[in-house]
């Protein structure tokens, strides 16, 4: 490494951070870190952070230990306002001059193609690199994005856990400063059980070796991540598997600075509860990972991942055992007192709990619900008995003491509720599914009384929050109703459902009743939806001009939205798809500047007098005859490659036609035919806005 450029450490030492958001906060501090240096310009080859449950850091690789000079050119007033009639300097150059700190005489001017311009410059020689880094570091810890920060003794910065010590080197040489009420030096600390003594850092590019060999920290998240789950996976035996959830792997990871993973067991009667409310006692509570055996049947053993290599393993796994069996009692208590009444008796009891104090109980909701899924059934071909009833029942469960318990089971303990209630398999898949997609990606229903209810469940919410207008804005969302619209949509379009928004949302409003006092409700709460196809396609790649073009039209039925966007997307890959884009920008701009409109009207022949006019009428004519089947089918793929033939007719007539001639029953028959034009292409979408 040369003089000239050093690597660099940096690192906030603390107590043991939130496990659930330290990547994210050890990647941002490295973030606005190394944007400080490049705001100083301060130039460096790269970067990487670490991060463990007692530390955050970031390491720079061969940063330069100078800045470089620094050129500052000011712009001032115009050279003939700089002076007056006299020759003196005018009330505005005195004034940028002082904000300079220099005289008038001591400005340049600078010849621009707008005229001549008095500038200040100057070069500022480059600081040295250690007498910008606290400020930059500084700066780094303020922007951090902290909901809330812990303030302790006379520090007024705050934190999010009271920090312990810093470390700042560059190069082998101490960055001098005080942050978070901490000396900077060059000394870190191991592992809390294993070396709780300090440790000098001699070299920023020795830090995580150190940590590791000496410390017992392993400093790289990934690289921890991966030990704790290749670890579980070889904890079970061979003919069981251990379920890794990616996020409670995330949080294991930044609870332990070293991971040693060990295998614990419980008695087998707990396996009489539904697996799922095991496993959600053994991730949510205790951050242990399941075993099920190969055909995902829960076994009754769990592993555990441990901070510290115990010499008395077995205490270890005695007292985690001894902690899960609670936790496994009280699911099991919960779920034996569940079953001493019906689903439908848990039902009534919906009567007493609130939705939304202006729009009733979530006993009034589920009526509803039944109803607008009966309805959609019918229309997609579904169960409508079997859709009203799982609707009815929905959520049942919430007035359960596991699902008051464990939150996250909602839908999953109505599933075994309403069978042990005797209700059919299909009601009782419907009421655990009908809230997918929960999250984007996530899985859909699986079967149509399942669509039926979730589509039902989701409009129901949004109808009746838009209805007393509360409506989403910035990044509020309280009801979660951008998410359920774009659940709707993706329910419709990928099980291919041909249901119309504008139907069933006019359904819905009428199940609300006088509730609503939102006039709004229902052209509003369409266009929401409408409005959550441009994240949906964004998602795929979709350029926003292809989402635009079909926006434009707004199409209610999704799936038929859906096929538009796909057609689309294929005729601009044709070669004559700019052409006729163009074409159709330049025949709607002229459209547009006319004082009629030209629907219903029929072209006269006899006013088509130049060959490109009449070649390009006849072609039009043939369009409309041939085409009006495949737009009826929504086969709009099909019907955009017939009409990406017209490119050669509209080029011949837009190069050889005048069309604002002041012959005015000539001029208004060629109006006329590009009118005819333009909805041949608006029957699938707006291509005027496709690049051209």
């Amino acid at each position: 490494m040369s003089a000239e450029a050093q690597d660099l450490i940096f690192e906030i030492g603390t107590e043991e951070l939130p496990p659930k958001n330290l990547q994210n906060l050890a990647a941002n501090l490295a973030s606005l870190f190394v944007q400080g240096l490049k705001d100083h310009g301060l130039q460096f080859e790269s970067y990487t952070h670490y991060a463990s449950p007692r530390r955050i850091a970031v390491l720079v690789k061969n940063l330069v230990t100078q800045q470089g000079d620094q050129h500052i050119e000011r712009r001032g007033p115009a050279l003939k306002a700089a002076y007056d009639k006299e020759g003196k300097p005018s009330k505005a150059l005195q004034g940028f001059s002082r904000s300079c700190g220099v005289t008038p005489d001591q400005l340049s001017t600078v010849e621009t193609e707008k005229g001549s311009w008095m500038v200040f410059s100057k070069t500022d020689a480059g600081k040295e690199t250690k007498t910008l880094l606290p400020t930059i570091a500084e700066k780094a810890i303020q922007q951090l994005p902290i909901a809330k920060r812990m303030n302790w003794g006379a520090n007024k910065i705050g934190f999010v856990r009271p920090v312990h010590w810093i470390l700042f080197l560059h190069g082998d040489q101490v960055v001098p400063c005080k942050l978070l009420g901490k000396q900077a030096g060059n000394i870190t600390r191991g592992h809390r059980f294993h070396h709780p003594e300090a440790i000098t850092i001699t070299s920023p590019s020795d830090y995580a070796a150190q940590l590791e060999t000496i410390g017992g920290v392993i400093a790289e998240f990934e690289k921890r991540k991966a030990q704790v789950k290749e670890q579980a996976l070889k904890t079970a035996n061979q003919n069981q598997h251990v379920i890794i959830d990616e996020n409670l792997l995330n949080e294991v990871t930044g609870l332990v600075e070293q991971p040693h993973t060990l295998l614990g067991k419980f008695e087998e009667s707990f396996l009489e509860v539904p697996q799922e409310a095991l496993i959600s006692a053994m991730q949510e509570h205790q951050k242990y990972f399941p075993v099920v055996d190969h055909q995902g049947k829960l076994q009754p053993y769990f592993v555990i991942t441990a901070n510290i290599q115990s010499k008395r393993p077995k205490s270890v796994i005695e007292g985690n055992e001894k902690v899960i069996r609670p936790r496994l009692a009280d699911a099991k208590f919960f779920y034996e007192t569940d079953r001493k009444e019906t689903l439908e008796e848990k039902n009534n009891r919906l009567k007493n709990i609130v939705f939304q104090n202006k729009l009733g109980t979530i006993y009034n909701k589920v009526e509803r619900s039944s109803q607008l899924a009966a309805s959609i059934a019918e229309k997609i071909g579904g169960d409508v008995a079997q859709s009203r009833r799982a609707a009815l029942l929905s959520k049942a469960d919430l007035a359960t003491e596991m699902v008051g318990e464990f939150p996250d089971l909602q839908g999953v303990m109505g599933y075994y509720y309403a069978l042990k209630s005797g209700e059919t398999e299909e009601t009782a898949l419907a009421i655990k599914e009908h809230y997918q997609p929960k999250f984007a990606g996530d899985k859909l229903p699986t079967s149509k009384i399942g669509l039926s209810v979730s589509l039902a469940d989701k409009l129901d919410t949004l109808i009746g929050i838009f209805g007393i207008g509360q409506i989403p804005s910035g990044d509020k969302d309280p009801f979660a109703l951008r998410r359920a619209a774009l659940g709707i949509i993706r329910i419709i379009i990928e099980r291919s459902l041909t249901l119309d928004l504008e139907e069933i949302i006019n359904e819905s409003v009428s199940l609300y009743g006088d509730k609503l006092s939102n006039k709004n409700t229902k052209t509003e709460a369409l266009d929401f939806i409408l409005g959550r196809f441009r994240a949906y396609y964004k998602d795929q790649n979709i350029s926003t001009e292809i989402i635009q073009s079909v926006e434009r039209l707004k199409p209610t039925r999704p799936l038929d939205f859906d096929q538009r966007i796909k057609a689309v997307e294929k005729f601009v890959t044709l070669p004559e798809a700019k052409a006729l884009s163009a074409a159709n920008k330049r025949v709607q701009n002229i459209l547009k500047k006319q004082d009629k409109t030209f629907t219903g009207e029929v072209l006269n022949a006899d006013l088509l007098l130049e060959t490109a006019e009449k070649q390009l009428a006849e072609k039009v004519l043939e369009k409309e005859r041939l085409l009006s089947p495949l737009f009826k089918s929504g086969d709009y793929s099909t019907a955009l490659l017939q009409l990406a033939d017209l490119r050669e007719n509209v080029d011949s007539f837009f190069d050889n036609v005048m069309v604002n001639t002041e012959d005015e029953a000539l001029r208004n028959n060629r109006l006329l035919l590009l009118s005819k034009l333009s909805n041949l292409f608006l029957e699938v979408a707006d291509i005027s806005v496709l690049p051209n």
